[in-house]
């Protein structure tokens, strides 16, 4: 018989916060994996959590919880994907895009055939709303995306939000930023206000699951002219960061742009990107030669 919300978490309630001790093995144990860094003072987000995941799987102490995740990979997934934050919406930071389009992409063409493939990653891509306002933008705004084969993919460590941008369904605070003819013309009503990204939009975006700071995960995705990494380093401590950015590096092609967040920078992180201030954005590059 399946439990109701209201019973698991009355269940998770009931449980006890976290020892000074059990709080810091925790912490760890993420830190290792995803390389954000939690501590005390977000005890309060880190307790509701796993008392959320403990109840689910019917445990009372942290021990028991701790052995669970030594044993199941996927607890260990559903425990990562509880954490992760997602806060996102389309056309966030449209000053990048619209360096893309205006200054990334005709440097990046001066080097490739009409026909040849252009990559871009959008890392992490969360529910989807930055990998597919890459696609719209370029519809709207770049006049030669039909003149390549353009491929955005989407990665994030959380495999349930990868899942829901698979589904691109999205309510009204995802697409506000949004011109109202693009949200007519790209998408569809959905149920209770909602609306649903039309299917051609939904098949031009790859979605893989990624760590960013796990080297062999990334290798995985293979090599872009463009990632766009926007406000994760804020939640890396500096070894995390440095870690997460040579991965970011070697997942460039030579000459490939990586964008961060306006309150990201890569100057005391690598020395080893080129500072490039274009007149819609700063951003990092790999030198063609290194």
């Amino acid at each position: 018989m399946s439990t109701s919300r209201a019973d698991l978490l009355n269940r998770a309630k009931a449980l006890p916060a976290l020892s000074v001790a059990d709080l810091a093995t925790l912490t760890d144990f993420l830190h290792a994996r995803t390389g954000m860094r939690f501590g005390e003072a977000k005890r309060y987000y880190i307790d509701r959590r796993v008392a959320d995941r403990m109840a689910q799987r019917h445990l009372t102490s942290f021990a028991d919880y701790q052995a669970l995740l030594r044993t199941e990979p996927s607890e260990v997934e559903q425990l990562i994907n509880s954490f992760t934050v997602n806060e996102t919406y389309f056309y966030r930071e449209e000053h990048q895009l619209s360096c893309l389009s205006q200054s990334i992409l005709p440097e990046i063409i001066q080097s490739k055939e009409p026909g040849e493939k252009i990559r871009i990653w959008s890392v992490p891509c969360s529910s989807g709303e930055e990998p597919y306002s890459i696609a719209i933008w370029l519809l709207e705004n770049w006049a030669l995306v039909d003149a390549f084969n353009v491929e955005i993919v989407g990665s994030d460590i959380d495999t349930e939000i990868v899942a829901e941008a698979l589904e691109a369904d999205y309510g009204s605070r995802a697409v506000m930023r949004l011109p109202p003819e693009l949200i007519q013309r790209y998408f569809l009503p959905s149920e209770d206000g909602r609306v649903r990204l039309i299917a051609d939009l939904r098949e031009s975006v790859i979605f893989t699951p990624c760590n960013i700071t796990d080297a062999a995960s990334v290798a995985r995705q293979g090599r872009f002219d463009v990632i766009f990494c926007r406000n994760l380093l804020i939640y890396f401590d500096a070894i995390a960061r440095v870690r997460c950015v040579e991965n970011l590096f070697t997942s460039l092609l030579p000459g490939g742009y990586v964008c961060l967040g306006h309150s990201e920078s890569m100057s005391r992180i690598s020395e080893r990107f080129i500072t490039r201030r274009f007149p819609q954005a700063i951003v990092y590059q790999r030198p063609e030669v290194t």
